[in-house]
């Protein structure tokens, strides 16, 4: 191996991740034609072509789509070396990035990451919101160190520790009428706007094939990239959504009508990247994570105590579930 390549294979593999030269060049700090050398000198040693023009972008060609994570593995290896050295040596904090679905931040990275924080552990933190096909593409990339996701099956070169099964609900507002408070949350999808999520998220797979099975027809559509904005806009009044059960505060039942889901539970796990190297700030990260997952785990467990479940249990103690009928009478 030529170990002059290495520099030239990292941004080669800069370029891979922002899809330009010139967004590769700015982040290196180097000029695009610098990059593009390094580039040609890499492809014309490996004698394999490297990128292909995609509109105004370069993506990846099928072969050194191939190699990706093996040079992404590369690179964490020695970005961990010098990381153990900063530790041995008490420099800065070590940083981690975290790409993590919106709802998920409130019940498990909040608590984990004030735990940290009072313990004065020597981290810092890039936490970026991002659907689970996302942010899995962004841990492949080599973009983040981890992703916090539902998922519901493994990909090549990533290792994932499950850490709890997910719950869903429909949520919907609330209606005062009689009619209304008859009508399952689930039934309303006929006749009011639907709540979807981004393309590529699992909660919109789960959405889509209930309603295909259910052979519903939405007549209105409202797209939405995160839960937080399903949960804003039916507490505002407008649009029936499925969310994950964690996702529900107790705070928001007044605004809201929840009714569970008959859709399947999907695992939320904790993602790397295969063999990643052992940082010990990392890894207190980790375990302090797995903790607070096993708790919010054995809740679910018990049925009723987890803060989306106490919200569906609590949900038809205040009104989800309607009393008999008053007979009406005319004026």
């Amino acid at each position: 191996m030529d170990p002059a390549l290495i520099p030239a294979l990292y941004d080669a593999l800069t370029v891979a991740r922002l899809g330009s030269v010139g967004a590769a060049a700015k982040r290196l700090g180097k000029t695009p034609s610098a990059v593009s050398q390094q580039i040609r000198h890499l492809t014309d040693a490996l004698e394999v072509p490297l990128f292909e023009r995609r509109g105004r972008g370069l993506v990846l060609t099928q072969a050194a789509e191939r190699v990706l994570p093996s040079a992404t593995r590369l690179f964490d290896e020695a970005e961990a070396v010098f990381r153990l050295f900063g530790e041995l040596g008490g420099a800065g904090a070590t940083r981690l990035r975290i790409a993590a679905s919106d709802y998920l931040a409130r019940p498990l990275l909040i608590p984990v990451l004030k735990s940290l924080a009072e313990q004065g552990a020597p981290l810092a933190f890039e936490i970026s919101t991002a659907h689970s096909e996302e942010a899995l593409t962004r841990l492949e990339r080599g973009d983040v160190e981890m992703a916090i996701v539902s998922v519901q099956s493994e990909r090549a070169g990533l290792s994932a520790r499950r850490l709890f099964e997910q719950p869903f609900a429909w949520v919907a507002p609330r209606r005062r009428g009689e009619e209304r408070a008859a009508l399952g949350v689930a039934e309303r999808l006929r006749d009011e706007p639907v709540l979807r999520l981004a393309p590529g998220s699992l909660g919109r797979r789960l959405l889509d094939r209930y309603l295909e099975e259910q052979a519903i027809r939405p007549a209105s559509i409202i797209d939405v990239p995160s839960v937080s904005l399903v949960l804003a806009y039916a507490a505002g009044g407008i649009g029936v959504g499925l969310v994950p059960a964690l996702a529900l505060e107790p705070g928001q039942l007044g605004a809201l009508s929840v009714e569970r889901a008959a859709v399947p539970r999907l695992p939320v796990a904790l993602v790397t990247r295969a063999a990643r190297p052992v940082v010990p700030a990392v890894e207190r990260f980790t375990e302090r994570l797995i903790l607070e997952s096993e708790r919010r785990k054995r809740e679910l467990e018990r049925g009723t105590k987890h803060p989306g479940e106490a919200s569906l249990d609590r949900s038809k103690a205040i009104g989800n579930t309607p009393g008999p009928r008053k007979p009406r009478t005319r004026p």
